[in-house]
């Protein structure tokens, strides 16, 4: 039986896609964690922004050599460079056996068989708005006590910067009892953490149900047996209104996490962006959830650099963050994408300009987060544990507020030996910019 190894790229939605790969390609082949045993070599790539280009460019030359030095027979492309740059990739690397496109990754299968008996074709790509098929197969690459769980495709938002919708088509819901019976499988397989995710989760359900439906979503997620925390990613603000807000707040097991990316704070730029979105009406949800639950954490995106914009729009946006004070936020430096609006504008802004406005906020950013850090201590939070710092003495988790990867973590202190994925409660004694420092909190007994 041949050997098949996935190299996944970019961002959660790439990694449902390869767990999907896995999944089907699992009686057929045997799934490798070795590169360099493995005959079948697939990448899974992305090209949001110039650096993920470069990284999936990177890593397609690095497997392409192994056709030579190891037991590689077959290298395959997919995901959103594959989807973007099709012809140029099979030219420039001839090493490259099948290009296969966003809309049809789950026919990986078929196109392996394929190019087995017949080298001739290699470009294997579909219209990108056909919808994905339901209950496909799935082997998580997550650890096992959390998983993604992605509820539409491509996006309909049309910001000026993104290639997003030509890479991965227009806005495609699932239904909700076909998410709710995936979310069940995951229950089943002891996954304990929902982690929601889509180009624009606030729109779900528009185009099917006629109108936003999280709320409702997340109401029949909540009553899955098993599943302990939901959590939503990339929620756009300028649709997330009082109904969709309530979903959260009605619903215990989920937190009140919002991530909203709200990419700028002067109108002018976001104008410029096609964000269909104010300052104004930014900070009118954010007053909502705060004032709703002051506890509740708020996540966000900017883009510093943005053509036109200028020492004023980006004082506005620094008022606007000292103002807001975000738990969590994340600064991009604008980099021109081809066949994008933003491309064409005028008065572009010079690398140096960029980064140090960046660096100028992430400064700010850091001492906002280390001032929140320091607001924490003395407070008991819920700690799911993930791993050993320091055997017998350090465990690291995470809490309900803080997404794996992208978000802090907790360092508890502790003797005991606690299993992954196992809840446990840790009052905060300490703190960093942006990790906890805590000790297990004896009153209370940590589950599994």
């Amino acid at each position: 039986m041949k050997k098949v190894y996935i190299e996944t790229l970019g961002c959660s939605k790439n990694v449902t896609d390869s767990e999907i790969m896995l999944g089907i390609l699992d009686d057929h082949y045997e799934l490798c964690d070795d590169v360099s045993d493995a005959q079948i070599l697939i990448v899974n790539t992305c090209s949001f922004i110039h650096d993920a280009k470069e990284e999936s460019i990177e890593a397609i030359l690095e497997l392409s050599r192994l056709k030579q030095t190891a037991a590689c027979e077959k290298l395959i492309v997919t995901g959103c460079l594959s989807q973007r740059y099709p012809e140029a990739l099979i030219e420039e690397i001839p090493e490259i056996d099948a290009i296969i496109g966003t809309s049809n990754f789950y026919e990986i299968n078929d196109v392996i068989e394929l190019i087995y008996k017949d080298q001739s074709e290699k470009m294997f790509m579909k219209n990108i708005d056909i919808e994905i098929p339901e209950s496909l197969p799935r082997i998580l690459t997550t650890p096992k006590h959390y998983a993604y769980l992605k509820i539409s495709e491509g996006c309909d938002n049309k910001c000026t910067y993104c290639i997003i919708p030509k890479l991965r088509g227009k806005y495609r819901s699932r239904k909700i009892e076909d998410i709710v019976d995936e979310a069940k499988d995951l229950a089943g397989m002891g996954v304990k953490e929902l982690l929601i995710i889509a180009q624009d989760t606030s729109r779900y359900g528009i185009d099917i149900y006629d109108m936003p439906k999280l709320d409702v979503l997340l109401t029949e997620l909540a009553k899955i047996d098993g599943i302990h925390w939901i959590r939503v990613h990339y929620s756009y603000p300028d649709i997330l209104d009082d109904r969709l807000l309530e979903g959260f707040f009605s619903n215990d097991k989920v937190i009140n996490y919002f991530d909203i990316p709200v990419q700028h704070a002067s109108d002018k730029i976001l104008k410029l962006m096609n964000r269909r979105t104010s300052l104004a009406d930014i900070e009118s949800i954010i007053d909502k959830i705060r004032l709703k639950d002051p506890l509740s954490v708020i996540r966000t995106t900017v883009i510093v650099g943005f053509p036109g914009e200028t020492k004023e729009d980006f004082n506005i946006l620094m008022k606007f963050i000292k103002k807001v004070k975000f738990d969590r936020l994340g600064a991009f430096e604008y980099s021109d994408e081809e066949d994008t609006p933003a491309m064409l504008l005028k008065n572009k802004i010079s690398d140096e300009v960029k980064q140090e406005r960046r660096n100028t906020l992430m400064s700010e950013q850091m001492i906002i987060s280390e001032s929140l850090s320091y607001s924490r201590i003395g407070r008991i939070y819920e700690v799911v544990v993930e791993e050993v710092a320091e055997e017998g003495k350090i465990l690291v988790g995470r809490t309900a507020y803080d997404s794996p990867d992208i978000d802090g973590v907790v360092y508890i202190h502790t003797d005991k030996s606690i299993e992954f994925g196992s809840f446990v409660n840790v009052k905060i004694t300490d703190a960093l910019e942006y990790d906890l420092i805590g000790v297990l909190d004896d009153e209370h007994e940590y589950r599994q």
